[in-house]
């Protein structure tokens, strides 16, 4: 039993699509659009828990027509997107993207895309709007949800719970499970059913309150509050969210109570009769599932195609259109087409056209190369994916501090701070194998994006603080014998990264980037925390940091068009150095002789004559990506930080170069 239409919920889908969309073309204009999804889940499980118990009172509730219905509902669009995508992506992608593809495409058919992206999920993950099935995650939640909340509710009906309790007790424990999460676990927390589910909870716990009295009445006013405050809250999360807050978390009751009290006021709330029931905001709710499935990849591949840049703002805005054109053609003669048709012929083809994706996906995975294939082309790909910079690490504690353990010597040796010092795990596993004799004992304490200086704070990385306070306390214990000192320098000082630092000094607050007033008193700390550690007959290393940009990203050597031929052209083995990135280094390297550390330099290595190299002799990247050297490099050629765990003494023949 369906229950009845009301055009005002296509209208809050309009609003949830149109939200998601926006955000994703043109992020700064509506920066907490991702809410959208949050409406979606509130909606979806209002509107599912409704059928559920309306078929149940009226005794025709069957399992085989509700997932019968999800089919015909769910996999005609799906499956029609995730075609096009992997066709598209086997034409322009290189192997190894389309082995990426692959996996996403495979755990989209499958409805786990969420549990695919939370285990590729980390600091060397390829980047989200590079991903063309990224927002299948939400789909995956919601599909999930629907295989254990019809069994529930028909178990509670049959033995005649309290409904309403029930509901609550679950609603609550999925809540406590995201807001307790969010912080030491933010990415479980984002994509786990578990601390999602409260979401389309929300919308159920609705429709059993409606359901409990069909036929109560309220009055008119109480209908317009709960619609202007409805949209209110939406509003509200639209514009205080951001990508960087720790959501869902306590933020995501924005949108969702939002929604549901959007639902609740009924179709005659002030602003559902006249605002979500509008005939267009309708009209954009029927085709709001095209077009959330349409629009992400319709806006990552000109993306690809422009090299990971973000294309124009005209590009974005005709993928927009795009999306919409496609998505309206899907609902007219697909969605519409399949939803009338109700015999098993139709449902055995969408369930077996779901299974020839899975198997393609995993076809993909197993090795089907793209049409760019190449010996050349898949050195430069393999160099992208090359991030297993602590393989074969001892994860352990030292105290309440995980570190990474390698070696047994009787010296130990910390290694603090972010990715750049982490590249330099494979040599240190290397030189364990080598001279195990010489082998200090090493810990790698690091976090992403972290610098070791106290003060330098990122919004976007909230962990950063209590990390970097672990690696200071650990490096002033007593048993540390040697603490380096290791970072992105040119990022955080001579570069504009991602992500916007400051030093704060009290209540002051200085920005970082881009030359801000923050940069003096940010190395003058770095100089001071070091010269603290000197004073405590501790030997100090500061390792400066590599040449970074883009000329050293591997995807420079590839020359050609997607959509044509792609080679691999090495016009030179090396990049310039940046100046500003020599002037920094010639800073940090006064810093440390000033506070008694000693200096270990890379680009001595890894420069000559104000050129640094980039690929090694036999045409293989020497970097990741713009900025981290690769650990096959590392591991092989990183000879200048032997010292650091041999000893002052190390010889270079000891790296096995």
């Amino acid at each position: 039993m369906h229950p009845k239409y009301r055009p005002d919920i296509d209208g809050l889908r309009a609003v949830a699509v149109a939200s998601v969309v926006a955000y994703h073309a043109f992020p700064k204009a509506l920066p907490g659009g991702f809410v959208g999804v949050d409406i979606f889940f509130v909606i979806s499980g209002f509107l599912i828990t409704t059928i559920i118990l309306q078929s149940q009172a009226a005794g025709d509730f069957s399992y085989r027509d509700f997932y019968a219905r999800r089919v015909r509902r769910i996999f005609p669009a799906l499956m029609l997107v995730l075609a096009a995508t992997l066709a598209f992506g086997w034409y322009v992608l290189l192997n190894r993207e389309f082995v990426e593809l692959g996996k996403q495409a495979a755990g989209g058919a499958a409805f786990i895309a969420n549990f695919v992206f939370w285990g590729e999920a980390g600091y060397f993950d390829t980047a989200a709007e590079t991903k063309p099935l990224l927002h299948l995650w939400s789909l995956g939640i919601e599909e999930q949800f629907y295989i254990f909340w019809p069994p529930l509710l028909a178990l509670a009906w049959r033995r005649r719970w309290p409904m309403l309790r029930v509901l609550w007790a679950l609603a609550v424990v999925s809540f406590l499970i995201n807001v307790l999460t969010i912080h030491p676990f933010r990415t479980a927390a984002f994509y786990s059913p578990l601390s999602r589910f409260w979401e389309l909870m929300a919308g159920g716990i609705l429709a059993c309150m409606r359901l409990r009295d069909p036929g109560a009445t309220k009055p008119a006013w109480r209908s317009h509050v709960q619609s202007v405050l409805g949209v209110g809250l939406i509003v509200l999360g639209l514009v205080m969210i951001r990508a960087d807050k720790a959501f869902p978390g306590w933020w995501a009751l924005l949108p969702v109570l939002g929604a549901a009290s959007c639902i609740a006021a009924g179709p005659q709330g002030v602003l559902n009769r006249y605002l979500l029931s509008n005939p267009l905001m309708v009209g954009i709710g029927l085709i709001s599932y095209p077009l959330y499935l349409w629009h992400w990849p319709l806006l990552v591949y000109p993306r690809i195609l422009n090299g990971g840049w973000e294309p124009s703002a005209g590009v974005r805005t005709g993928a927009v259109v795009a999306a919409v054109l496609l998505a309206w053609l899907t609902y007219r003669f697909l969605e519409r087409f399949t939803r009338t048709r109700a015999g098993a012929p139709l449902l055995r083809g969408l369930v077996g056209i779901g299974c020839a994706i899975v198997l393609a996906g995993v076809m993909v995975v197993a090795g089907l190369p793209a049409r760019n294939g190449g010996e050349m082309l898949q050195k430069v790909t393999d160099a992208t994916v090359d991030d297993g910079y602590y393989d074969g690490f001892t994860p352990e504690k030292v105290g309440p501090h995980l570190v990474y353990r390698v070696g047994r010597g009787e010296r130990k040796v910390l290694l603090i701070g972010d990715s750049h010092m982490q590249q330099y795990g494979p040599r240190a596993k290397a030189l364990e194998r080598l001279a195990p004799e010489r082998m200090a004992t090493a810990y790698f304490y690091t976090w992403g994006a972290c610098a070791p200086i106290p003060g330098m704070f990122a919004e976007g990385n909230p962990a950063c603080g209590e990390q970097r306070d672990g690696m200071l306390q650990l490096a002033r214990a007593p048993q540390i014998d040697t603490v380096v000192f290791g970072g992105c320098w040119n990022c955080y000082f001579s570069g504009d990264f991602p992500l916007a630092y400051e030093y704060r000094e009290g209540r002051a607050v200085y920005p970082v980037n881009n030359g801000g007033p923050g940069i003096a008193p940010a190395l003058s700390m770095l100089g001071h925390t070091m010269a603290e550690l000197v004073k405590q007959n501790k030997k100090v290393y500061l390792l400066l940091d590599n040449p970074s940009g883009m000329d050293f990203q591997p995807q420079r050597m590839i020359a050609g068009s997607r959509l044509g031929t792609m080679t691999v052209v090495l016009d030179s083995p090396t990049a310039p150095l940046p100046a500003a990135q020599a002037e920094l280094n010639a800073r940090l390297r006064q810093i440390a002789l000033d506070s008694g550390a000693q200096v270990v330099e890379p680009m001595a290595s890894l420069c000559k004559d104000g050129q640094c190299l980039r690929v090694t002799a036999d045409g293989k990247p020497v970097y990741k990506d713009g900025e981290h050297l690769r650990p096959v490099y590392t591991r092989a050629h990183a000879d200048y930080v032997d010292r650091i765990f041999l000893g002052e003494a190390a010889p270079a023949a000891a790296g096995g170069k």
